[in-house]
């Protein structure tokens, strides 16, 4: 399974906001820090906005911050709001697949178990994990600078 760019800088772009704690940060900051197309990262943060993961404030002075505190943002959350196709092969689709081994098909079960624990797994987890250390976003903000 591979995430898709979008939701990559999506996390990105959370972790981030995390990083920066509550201060208002624009999208030219986050570009600049990740090496990211501006306007690409203006569709990720609309989308984070739509979904209710960051706030945006227009205007001089505006910019965008964290709707809510890192550790009350899962990441499975994230992914599923991100991702527009989480099915690892056709037949876990929401299409009817023309495979002729369904319904009978035993990895069918078996990929949808595999995409289950994925998501479960990342379900243990929130923004807050991944900046928790003091460290770890330094060098990423300085370079913003």
């Amino acid at each position: 399974m591979q995430l898709s760019q979008f939701t990559d800088y999506s996390l990105r772009v959370l972790m981030y906001l995390g990083f920066c704690n509550k201060d208002l940060v624009t999208i030219s900051e986050i570009s600049s820090a990740y090496d990211v197309s501006r306007n690409y990262l203006m569709k990720v943060v609309s989308h984070l906005a739509a979904k209710g993961f960051v706030h945006t404030t227009r205007g001089k002075g505006g910019g965008i911050r964290l709707s809510r505190h890192p550790s009350l943002i899962n990441l499975g959350e994230v992914i599923r709001e991100c991702e527009t196709d989480l099915r690892v092969v056709e037949c876990l689709g929401p299409v009817q697949s023309s495979c002729p081994l369904l319904p009978e098909c035993a990895l069918r079960s078996v990929l949808r178990e595999a995409l289950h624990g994925f998501l479960g797994i990342l379900d243990k987890y929130s923004i807050q994990d991944l900046v928790a250390s003091p460290n770890i976003g330094r060098g990423l903000l300085r370079a913003s600078i």
